[in-house]
């Protein structure tokens, strides 16, 4: 077998195989298999709240409709939002794979290509390991953009009419239109459109750098020597002063 190039070429191609394996999908799980799986309600965070509450704001109606009034009570106030948003994070994903948006959306930001000045910081192992990436929505082509940091980018408005008719925002958009998630118009959007609105919403919204991902600029912590030497200017300062 290895004295021919065929021969040669299979062993390689087995032996790249084992690499890819061993450095992709066994050590990845060896690293990181200690780290526990987070359920939909620990997913839930304050940019999420936002965009739900503001749903609820912007279709008073249709919201009521879909999940209710919120009870008395300061607590039990807040108990309830969170209750109903996992409720829409989880109806939302079902609609996300059912209605295959994942054959033309990924959800993971590559470390080449300076994928990270389109669509925001890598992803890192840590962002799937929870209830909403089981299994995980790589996705398998980008005919659309990837959405893995899309919460906050765009106003619920702005859905809502994409969902109801992408041609109105996206001109020459492939994707398909969506009018059974709302009843009649894009301003009367049904359960299935709240929860799909919500679910995406919440993609990269655990992101320190959420909404601008790609343009955002960490703050500069000053180094104390600046802070000691701007402290003496203020003494110099005041000692002139007096």
């Amino acid at each position: 077998m290895f004295e021919s190039k065929a021969g040669i070429l299979y062993i390689a191609g087995i032996g790249f195989f084992v690499l890819a394996f061993v450095s992709n999908a066994l050590v990845p799980a060896l690293m990181y298999n200690d780290l526990p799986e987070q359920t939909v309600e620990e997913l839930i965070n304050s940019n999420l709240r936002y965009q739900f509450e503001d749903l609820a704001r912007r279709y008073p109606d249709s919201f009521k409709e879909a999940y209710g009034e919120s009870p008395g009570g300061e607590a039990e106030h807040d108990a309830w939002w969170n209750e109903k948003c996992a409720e829409a994070l989880r109806y939302g994903r079902k609609l996300y794979v059912g209605e295959g948006c994942w054959h033309c959306h990924s959800q993971f930001v590559r470390p080449v290509s300076n994928e990270e000045q389109r669509w925001g910081p890598v992803s890192r192992s840590a962002e799937y390991q929870n209830e909403l990436q089981r299994p995980v929505m790589f996705g398998t082509r980008r005919v659309g953009p990837d959405l893995s940091r899309e919460g906050g980018r765009r106003s619920n408005d702005w859905h809502t009419v994409h969902f109801f008719r992408p041609l109105d925002l996206s001109e020459g958009s492939p994707m398909p239109e969506y009018p059974w998630f709302f009843d009649g118009s894009p301003d009367k959007p049904n359960a299935r459109g709240l929860a799909i609105i919500t679910y995406v919403q919440w993609l990269g919204s655990w992101q320190e750098s959420y909404p601008y991902y790609e343009d955002y600029v960490p703050s500069r912590e000053r180094p104390e020597e600046e802070e000691d030497a701007e402290a003496d200017n203020e003494d110099a300062a005041a000692e002139d002063d007096a």
